[in-house]
């Protein structure tokens, strides 16, 4: 298995793709210098969210997204046409500089391969989970936990703010659980936000979000700096930063869960 799962009783599923570290025997060896930095990893995230609500569920990446990244369309079509961006397996880092050593770089064959072991069974086990706690409460809340240096000028010009929510333009959740989420950044002194910026969802937003059928997608992309001492290597995990932070997102998530109830009431009626 290429993720680690726990289970929870809560409408809540907080999906973390991007924290893993893990390669492969073999692929380490082939990437180059920067490749081997592992820049782009979403550091720390999962130890971010841990606790932050009780009884939610948690299906954590153990794999570096250089292997395959689990947010990207499986077929390879882009979540930003026109813009910069990395793909389904990275050629490139987020500074557009070449991860792989010459001539190692995986082809389509094994790319395809990528997809059926490690892409696939991830997105089976995020709709599995949804399909478990749905059963329980009638509706479940997806929530994709992400974080990304808060300057880089491939990607995104200047500064990125501290909180940017995704819903792919309003699509991927009702309404009300957007509405709640942005009430809660709001109230929360300290930290810039946006909706819908630069980041407006990855695949898995789009791909699992049915607002209609009562699963609600959302997905929180944090500027590194919030949470880590330095968006540099060794990029340590910074503990008084982390804790001014984790309240904010305790209050997102569980007005997330309070929002999907009272949606999951008015369609009952």
């Amino acid at each position: 298995m290429s993720f680690d799962l726990v289970r929870g009783t809560s409408p809540v599923i907080l999906a973390v793709p991007h924290a893993g570290t893990e390669l492969p025997d073999g692929i380490a060896g082939r990437l180059n210098e920067a490749g081997r930095l592992l820049r782009d990893t979403d550091w720390h995230v999962h130890r971010l969210y841990g606790g932050l609500l009780p009884e939610a569920t948690m299906i954590v990446a153990r794999e570096h997204r250089y292997l395959i990244d689990l947010n990207r369309d499986p077929s390879g079509a882009s979540l930003y046409p026109g813009q910069n961006t990395t793909g389904l397996v990275p050629l490139i880092d987020f500074d557009g500089t070449p991860i792989w050593r010459e001539g190692e770089a995986p082809g389509a064959d094994e790319i395809a391969e990528r997809v059926t072991a490690y892409h696939a069974p991830y997105h089976a086990a995020v709709r599995a989970e949804i399909a478990r706690v749905t059963a329980l409460h009638g509706f479940a809340v997806l929530y994709d936990c992400h974080s990304i240096r808060s300057r880089i000028p491939f990607l995104f010009e200047g500064v990125l703010p501290d909180l940017n929510v995704g819903t792919n333009g309003g699509t991927s959740c009702a309404a009300g659980l957007e509405r709640a989420v942005m009430d809660v950044l709001a109230g929360a002194a300290g930290y810039s936000h946006v909706l819908n910026g630069r980041f407006k969802g990855g695949w898995t937003t789009r791909e699992h979000g049915r607002p209609a059928d009562g699963v609600h997608a959302v997905q929180m992309e944090l500027a590194q700096s919030t949470h880590l001492a330095a968006e540099a290597p060794p990029f340590a995990y910074d503990e008084d930063r982390a804790a001014r932070l984790r309240p904010v997102l305790q209050r997102v998530l569980a007005a997330l869960a309070q929002a999907g109830a009272t949606e999951e009431a008015g369609r009952r009626r």
